[in-house]
């Protein structure tokens, strides 16, 4: 991944943890773990970068991936939680919130197509 991004110096804190000094720098509500102080957080880090072809191109791919072992082994099979944990490290966390929320609706729009619209039986009841 090329690394020709902006640099954004934030401002930092320091925490101990556990016996253990860690600078953190936070971004709105994104944190970044600086191992040594000044911390530094790339835009593309901050998830303020638009993913590259190559970047758009591997998340779709994971997406189809899991999406196919989903369709043969089942939703929630523990077969595809390698391909999800993929999925999830090469989308940015909204795209994998919006392909999550595509898929239930595309599922939800087959129903329909094949078993048609039931209405709840208490709809026409008061």
């Amino acid at each position: 991944m090329p690394q020709a991004f902006h640099t954004v110096i934030l401002s930092s804190f320091l925490m101990r943890q556990k016996g253990k000094q860690r600078h953190f720098v936070s971004l709105n509500r994104l944190r970044h773990v600086c191992t040594k102080p000044p911390c530094a957080v790339s835009r593309a880090a901050a998830g303020m970068a638009a993913p590259t072809m190559e970047e758009r191109k591997a998340c779709w791919e994971a997406r189809d991936e899991f999406w196919q072992c989903l369709d043969s082994h089942g939703d929630g099979a523990a077969e595809c939680q390698k391909l999800r944990r993929a999925f999830e490290a090469r989308c940015p966390q909204q795209w994998v919130k919006h392909f999550d929320k595509r898929r239930d609706f595309l599922k939800y729009k087959k129903k329909l197509e094949t078993e048609g619209y039931h209405p709840p039986e208490a709809a026409g009841k008061s």
